[in-house]
């Protein structure tokens, strides 16, 4: 049973003959704790991409930004960050109070390295 992929992505990854090369990804990459190379790639960061679901499943992304270290990892399965919310919107804030489904893109352009939590 994969942790990773319903039957919905397992018949594109059969449709398309990449069923071998998901499960090496999903081996080599699927961890469920932050470790010491991930927060240090975190904490370098000035920007992430913020996933969140609203109470009805709809997804809104959006763009945080700030200084290198604006989210810290306090341990293995928490993340610290700040609420810009200066647009009065609290869209991230108001989804994350009401579903704890929560996604995170880290990108480093200059390396280049995508972090995914």
């Amino acid at each position: 049973m994969s942790r990773l992929y319903s039957k919905a992505h397992r018949a594109l990854q059969d449709q398309f003959g990449t069923r071998r090369m998901a499960d090496l990804n999903e081996a080599s990459d699927w961890r469920d704790a932050v470790g010491e190379r991930e927060r240090a790639s975190i904490e370098s960061r000035d920007m992430v991409f913020l996933s969140t679901v609203d109470d009805r499943g709809r997804p809104t992304v959006s763009y945080k930004g700030g200084d290198p270290g604006f989210i810290k990892v306090l341990d293995p399965k928490t993340l610290l960050f700040p609420s810009y919310d200066n647009n009065g919107m609290f869209l991230s804030m108001g989804n994350i109070a009401k579903s704890a489904l929560v996604g995170m893109l880290f990108i480093d352009f200059e390396k280049p390295l995508r972090l995914r939590l």
